[in-house]
């Protein structure tokens, strides 16, 4: 009888330890290169406050659209952006009622060199570099965003022999961090820590010179089923998910 009740508690408490991990889901989340370093700290939080695992792709707003429609299989989409989420709601690609801005992101004009960058970017005026990185402004909600400030300052024809232009934010970055382009347009979030500049001199582009740059997330059609697609969501609504998104230097609605 002893041996018997001992057999029934060593299986209640497997099947206590089990259940979660039996709910336990993956949910693959497509994020824009801005948001790749944010999206990673996330993940590691939510990971430890649930039963569930993140994976991450990352890569320029417009080519993860591309992906999306072509069958990628993603079940959440961190834009740059809130035009592209819109499209695919427009196009049944979404689940109902899941789009929700999670950031509105900054512009900057970085250089890798202490002191290079003024703090108004007149520098961009100067002439004294040779190149500008920017990210695609067809790709890019955060390219688009560089050709809106340098068109507003009269400069975007003028710079055009001296652009370097990367698929995505995250390749402007490198080139300007590398110094293959004194300059770079980039997001604040990858320049960005604890309300300070990591390295470097930088011009934050006042809000008036682009569009906001809404950037909206979406459960995907693919993962309309999937619990982790949900608990995600819920979770980047969140303050513990919220004071890691202002750490980088992005504003919340």
């Amino acid at each position: 009888m002893l041996h018997i009740k001992r057999l029934a508690g060593l299986m209640l408490a497997f099947l206590l330890i089990s259940a979660p991990m039996a709910c336990a889901e993956t949910v693959n989340v497509a994020v824009a290169a801005n948001f790749a370093e944010p999206m990673k700290m996330i993940a590691r939080a939510f990971e430890k406050d649930s039963s569930h695992q993140v994976t991450i792709s990352s890569g320029s707003t417009g080519r993860i659209y591309a992906q999306i429609r072509n069958g990628a299989p993603y079940d959440v989409f961190l834009a740059a952006d809130d035009k592209t989420p819109i499209r695919l709601e427009k196009e049944h690609a979404i689940v109902s009622g899941s789009r929700f801005t999670y950031a509105i992101g900054t512009l900057a004009l970085w250089s890798a060199k202490s002191g290079y960058v003024d703090a108004h970017g007149n520098i961009l005026k100067a002439g004294s570099w040779k190149y500008l990185a920017i990210a695609s402004p067809r790709l890019a909600p955060y390219g688009l965003a560089a050709e809106e400030t340098l068109t507003r300052l009269d400069l975007w024809d003028a710079v055009q022999n001296r652009l370097v232009t990367g698929a995505n934010i995250a390749q402007a970055y490198q080139f300007a961090e590398t110094g293959n382009a004194e300059l770079g347009f980039v997001a604040l979030s990858q320049i960005w820590r604890d309300g300070k500049l990591k390295s470097g001199s930088a011009w934050i582009v006042p809000e008036t010179y682009y569009n906001p740059i809404r950037q909206d997330a979406v459960i995907l059609t693919h993962g309309k089923d999937n619990a982790a697609a949900k608990a995600l969501m819920a979770w980047l609504k969140t303050e513990s998910a919220q004071n890691i998104i202002r750490s980088f230097g992005y504003r919340l609605q």
